[in-house]
């Protein structure tokens, strides 16, 4: 296993749409394994392919404090949605910077699992925005395009100065 380089906003690879995985073999396998232990180290609850500049459709996530159970979705789709949900949001691409973002507060995905099999997932809460969170990185949004315009520049310009200093 190895660790990724997580890219960071305002990164235009980000905005990269994912193109469908064809078939789940052991590379893919590898990578979701690869983005679980990246996502650990950060450390972080979700972590989409795009945010280690791999176009396809595979997230991972875990919300258990033990870190003990993983999940991956491969190919999601979210099939309903329902209610509305405000939460606090961050991001391993936008590191230090936390905004409340609407979202719906239930939803349903179909996806494929580590192994390529088939599932259906219901989920609420803190599990719901982590998903659709997630799917959004698939499309090439982020959590910051749910902010005004005055947020979005001020944290792009915040990411901007980090980002110089670190080089």
């Amino acid at each position: 296993m190895a660790l990724l380089n997580i890219l960071h906003f305002p990164d235009p690879r980000l905005r990269n749409k994912a193109q469908p995985v064809a078939h789940v073999d052991d590379a893919i396998r590898g990578l979701v394994d690869d983005m679980f232990e990246t996502m650990y180290d950060a450390p972080g609850i979700g972590l989409a392919a795009t945010q280690v500049n791999v176009a396809q459709r595979i997230v991972v996530m875990d919300l258990s404090l033990e870190k003990n159970a993983p999940l991956c979705l491969i190919n999601p789709e979210i099939v309903s949605r329902s209610g509305t949900e405000e939460m606090e949001e961050g991001c391993l691409s936008v590191p230090g910077v936390y905004e409340t973002v609407q979202r719906a507060g239930r939803v349903t995905v179909r996806a494929l699992n580590r192994d390529g099999k088939p599932f259906e997932l219901d989920s609420d809460g803190l599990l719901a925005v982590c998903i659709q969170h997630e799917i959004d990185h698939l499309e090439g949004k982020l959590f910051v395009d749910y902010l005004s315009e005055l947020k979005r520049t001020r944290v792009r310009k915040r990411m901007e100065k980090v980002r110089q200093h670190t080089l």
